[in-house]
């Protein structure tokens, strides 16, 4: 019993982390690359309550966790894959939609070292309003905020 509870957990946590890599690759080179026409929306901004063309991706990326959840059962490991990347999204919206660009009316400014980091480099990424030249595309984990001023100032003029 013990062996089955920790296996789970195992993916649960490898689906994680492997979420956090694919939703970087996503980031970068489909909503930065041919669906910046979904993405825009939220690089042009609006009223923080307002939906957004680029929440249709949450919208395709919760069918397909809906589709795996009906493929596998409680007892399958499938089904726990599909369990890490519901805890996944469940963070980005926290963070994401929540923490950082405020779409709940919270006054909560966190303290937390790791927090500050990601909201900072979250907003160093929204420097860009374009779909090139873009930096730091995950969503969980930011590298440290001078490299990314650096790119910043590499890639050129903001625009």
């Amino acid at each position: 019993m013990t062996f089955l509870i920790l296996s789970r957990l195992l993916i649960v946590v490898v689906t994680l982390l492997v979420m956090e890599v694919a939703v970087t690759l996503f980031h970068r080179h489909v909503m930065h690359g041919f669906g910046w026409g979904w993405h825009a929306s939220h690089h042009h901004g609006g009223r923080a309550l307002a939906w957004e063309k680029n929440d249709l991706y949450a919208v395709v990326f919760a069918a397909a966790t809906i589709l795996l959840f009906a493929l596998g059962d409680k007892h399958a490991p499938l089904w726990w894959v599909a369990f890490g990347i519901t805890l996944y999204g469940l963070l980005y919206g926290i963070l994401h939609d929540v923490l950082i660009h405020r779409r709940l009316p919270l006054k909560w400014k966190p303290r937390n070292v790791y927090l500050q980091r990601l909201i900072k480099a979250h907003y160093l990424h929204h420097a860009v309003k374009t779909r090139e030249n873009g930096v730091s595309f995950g969503f969980l984990y930011a590298p440290p905020l001078d490299d990314i001023r650096e790119e910043l100032r590499r890639n050129g003029p903001r625009r």
